[in-house]
């Protein structure tokens, strides 16, 4: 090979070794370089955001388990009627009074009703017009006896009641449904939920006769249904 040759050769193989790529610039290390970073920064965001939500399942469980409400209790403790009466075509005139003694069965939570009403059912239908009852505040485990005196004069009725109720009366025996409705507040400490339904109902069993006037016995136990 001459010498003119051998420095061809040498040329060339300079020009190949400079125009090759090098290692430090290869995807391969742009991918390395850059992208490591990046991905360490997102794992650690994603890791403190997963905290933060375990914390807050956390308390949140521990505020339910502590505060948690429970329903208020109604339960109907006397009955008295003091008019019971019927005209044409038919018509009812009352004067009854339900003591129904509602307790707080929490030992954190305070509980106000608001909007308070209640009446008087006779086979699912009004026999006392629904009467207003002012707010109500039941602190933690307390009792408070609700004893309205309810009634109207002339409120239609259906014949079913009419003969119904004259039937108890001379059997001795009646069944009348007292219902309290309203709205109510959870307090625990300085938070107050908001307004929720209140809607309880208590079956009364009474003993009446056309004799009775006044106070009547109670023939069973009347604990109240509450949806709350």
């Amino acid at each position: 090979m001459g010498e003119g040759e051998a420095k061809a050769e040498h040329a060339a193989a300079k020009a190949e070794h400079k125009n090759a790529p090098s290692a430090s610039s290869t995807p391969e290390s742009y991918s390395k370089e850059g992208g490591g970073g990046g991905g360490h920064a997102r794992r650690a965001i994603c890791g403190a955001i997963f905290t933060i939500l375990v914390l807050l399942g956390i308390i949140a469980l521990i505020l339910w388990l502590v505060y948690r409400p429970h329903k208020p209790r109604l339960t109907v403790v006397g009955a008295a009627i003091y008019d019971l009466n019927f005209t044409a075509p038919p018509l009812i005139t009352t004067s009854v009074q339900f003591s129904v003694l509602a307790r707080n069965p929490n030992r954190r939570v305070a509980i106000y009703y608001d909007k308070l009403s209640m009446y008087v059912t006779y086979k699912n239908q009004i026999i006392t017009p629904p009467l207003p009852l002012p707010p109500l505040r039941l602190g933690h485990k307390s009792t408070v006896v609700i004893a309205p005196v309810m009634g109207g004069n002339g409120v239609p009725v259906s014949p079913e009641v009419a003969n119904g109720l004259k039937s108890d009366e001379a059997y001795g025996v009646v069944l009348m449904r007292v219902v309290v409705l309203g709205r109510l507040r959870w307090k625990a400490g300085a938070i107050k939920t908001g307004r929720y339904g209140f809607y309880a109902t208590c079956d009364v069993w009474l003993r009446f006769t056309r004799s009775s006037n006044g106070q009547v016995p109670l023939l069973a136990p009347s604990t109240c249904k509450v949806d709350a």
